[in-house]
């Protein structure tokens, strides 16, 4: 049985990794400067324990309160994917 990508789900997904990572602390790593030595060399870590931990803290964070918005505040959840939405749009859809 061949799966079809739900197009809902795949707009709801693109945008809640853009509110959860995308717009997070991530972002400020991503700004930096390419490390000229080491950022060609899967060998080297380019993210350290402490940002690793930030990073994810702040996306549980965020999802957590998305996940509370989607059931308690259906239209605050709705703005808020539509939020993200409008930073994923051009993102490719998710493989299945």
């Amino acid at each position: 049985m061949k799966i079809r990508l739900d197009k809902a789900r795949a707009i709801e997904a693109k945008a809640i990794v853009a509110r959860a990572f995308r717009n997070g602390p991530i972002e400020d790593l991503h700004a930096g400067k390419v490390c000229p030595v080491c950022s060609a060399d899967p060998n080297y870590s380019r993210i350290s324990d402490a940002e690793m931990k930030a990073l994810m803290k702040a996306a549980v964070n965020q999802i957590y309160k998305l996940l509370w918005l989607r059931d308690h505040d259906i239209d605050g959840y709705a703005e808020a994917v539509g939020h993200g939405h409008r930073y994923s749009r051009h993102w490719d859809d998710p493989d299945i």
